[in-house]
Order: structure tokens, then sequence, then C-alpha cells
């Protein structure tokens, strides 16, 4: 039966690291698993008292989510980008941006048109893997290559990640707008992961979403959003994706008949995270901190910091394959993420997370130091 049915889908990536893992144990102080982007960090008050409140859920909850759900959607977007949205056309909650990232090549039938699907060069493997699910061909092509005119013949949905896994880099409005206008013309989706975007370490501002590209016609264009980042929320699954009508009006009766609902205390702990900002600013600075500690001890080290100017990661190479820093970082009792996993042109770099403890973190970089003398 094996042979006939399944995917026939290639092992989880992350298992590879099991070696690792027990040599970075080995080392007297334990293992700083600076490896995978999970939050740490206590879920904010405000939000697991929304989800309590709202606990008795005896009813089915609406795969649109509440009104007031979507207009906290809209409002967040008018708040954080000054992008204006219908919260009743133009929005729609999810479960974890992951899962919007897997199925939507699926839920666009890129399949039946005989289409592909474009993530860029070094990329959250997910992009990938939902083009496998829906048994499409994936592309690399970098957002900068479409501005500058890469061909999208052929292509039916084109995933940009501003700011970017594994990377930080993040995509400037002027090149945003460019994508959009090539995507457009080529008749391509054009989905934007912007997960990390509150998370920005050159600017007060957040990063620039897609919609801020747009103006007020978001035609062909999706943003898709994580709460898991800014909120501590990864356990909850709380996300959305927000932009063109008639994709979302699609998007949702899709959804209808495959089941994909949020379930209704996570709609109302979405709606206090959304609406409450305090906490997004607390943690940005916990993040600030870690990430300024630790980017001390790899420079000393021997590491150099590409991008990195948003997220949770520092985007780190010592200019040699993935695999050996893996080992160095290893033998000191650190776990860091392989660039390999990202792609061909990452194989030179790891990923280096700051979802640890201030502990744990403040190990790794006295590790980092020491080492060095």
């Amino acid at each position: 039966m094996s042979d006939r049915f399944g995917l026939n889908l290639p092992d989880y990536p992350w298992d590879r690291l099991i070696e690792f893992r027990n040599r970075a144990a080995g080392h007297p102080d334990g293992a700083c698993d600076l490896s995978i982007g999970t939050p740490v960090d206590p879920t904010p008050s405000v939000i697991r008292d929304a989800l309590a409140a709202a606990g008795d859920a005896h009813g089915y909850p609406t795969t649109a989510g509440t009104d007031e759900l979507r207009e906290s959607i809209a409002w967040w977007y008018q708040n954080w980008h000054g992008v204006t949205l219908d919260p009743a056309a133009e929005v729609l909650p999810t479960i974890g941006s992951k899962e919007m990232v897997a199925w939507l090549p699926t839920l666009l039938g890129l399949s039946r048109a005989g289409l592909a699907v474009a993530c860029p060069s070094a990329a959250y493997p997910t992009y990938e893997m939902g083009a496998t699910i829906a048994g499409v061909d994936c592309h690399r092509i970098d957002a900068a290559d479409v501005a500058a005119g890469a061909s999208l013949e052929g292509i039916g949905l084109l995933w940009i990640n501003t700011p970017g896994n594994p990377t930080g880099e993040v995509l400037d409005t002027e090149t945003l707008a460019e994508v959009v206008r090539r995507a457009r013309s080529a008749g391509v989706v054009l989905a934007s992961d912007e997960c990390y975007g509150l998370l920005n370490w050159e600017s007060e501002s957040p990063a620039p979403s897609i919609l801020n590209a747009t103006g007020e016609d978001h035609h062909g264009v999706l943003s898709v959003y994580s709460m898991s980042k800014q909120s501590n929320l990864a356990g909850y699954r709380a996300a959305f994706v927000a932009g063109d009508r008639e994709l979302i009006s699609d998007l949702t009766r899709s959804r209808k008949h495959a089941g994909m609902i949020v379930p209704f205390p996570v709609q109302a702990a979405m709606i206090a995270g959304l609406r409450d900002t305090a906490h997004v600013f607390e943690q940005k600075e916990r993040y600030r901190a870690r990430r300024d500690l630790l980017r001390s001890g790899l420079e000393a080290y021997g590491f150099r910091i590409d991008h990195s100017s948003a997220g949770l990661y520092l985007w780190s190479s010592a200019d040699v394959n993935c695999w050996e820093s893996l080992s160095l970082l290893a033998e000191i009792g650190i776990i860091a993420g392989p660039g390999e996993f990202y792609g061909e042109a990452a194989t030179d770099h790891v990923r280096i997370a700051l979802t640890a403890s201030d502990e744990r973190i403040g190990a790794a970089a006295q590790r980092l130091h020491k080492a060095v003398g």
C-alpha cells in the first residue's frame, strides 16, 4: 500500500541535528539550543485571560472568524502599517501562518492550472513543501530578481518573505511596489509572509508590509501574518491573511469545506493580543537585549553577520560549510540551524535564534567569547 498511496515526503530536516544536539548536550553546563525559533517567554496575561474567559465554546466557530476578530485584524493593519482594509471582505484568520504557507498552492488550484510556485533562494522550507503537497514544481526566485525583470512564466504563486527567514533581510517599499507591478502584469498571485514584521531592529517602525506597496487596490496580493513571534503565541496557532477580497472569499469558501477553522477561544485571545500593543514593545526589547549580547559573542568568535536587520535570527557565516560551523559550535555546547535547510544558496551560513532564555543566551555569548581567549 505504501507504494501506491501517500505523498512520499522527505524526512523532516530537523531530525538531522540529532548528532549535534547530542554533542552539545555533553557540555558541562548543558546545551544552548539556538536552532529553532520557538518563543520561550510567557504568553502575555491579557491574552491568556481572554482565552480562559472564552472557554465555554460549545458551538462551532466560523471559518471567517467573528466580526470582532475581523475588525481587530483590520485595526492591526491600520495601527501598525497605516493600511485600510474592509474587515468584512479583506481579512481571514488562519490556523497559524505555516498552515497557509503549506496549503495555499493547493487551495489556489495550481495543479489543475499547471502552474508552479516560486519562493526566495534562501527560504523557509515550507514554501517548497507546500508546492510538493500540491503536486507542483517550486522555483527559487528572489524578490530583487523579480523587480529587475526575472521571468515569472509558468508561475501561479510567488512567495516573498520580508523580513526574511532565515536571513532577516527587509525589502523596501520601492522594491515591493515593483514586485507587485510585475506579478500583476504576469497574472501571478503574490503572497508575502511577514510574521517577523514588528521585530525591526533598524527602526522603531515595523518593516513594510506588501500592502503598503499596493495603495488602495489589493488585487492579486496577500499579506500573511502570525502572532507567534510578536506575542509568544506559537502554541495558539494564531495568524491571519489579508488583501485581495476575491482571493479571501475563495479561501474562506475552500476552508469551510475543509474544516480549517480557528477555535473560538483562540479567536478571542487573538482579539486581546491584536488590540494590546504594550506587550509587543516589551517583548521586542527582550529580544533586542538578547540580540546585542549574542551578536557580540558571534562576531568575537569569528562569524560575520549578514542582513539580520529584523526578525529573530542572526544570519551568520564563517565562510565555511554550514555543517562545519555546526560542528564547531556543538563543541562549545551551542546548537544552530544549518543554512542548507533553507536552500543551496545558503550552505555557508548558519541561523542563530534569539529564542532562548536570558540565561541560555548569556551562557552562549560567554562560551563564544571564552573560546577565542
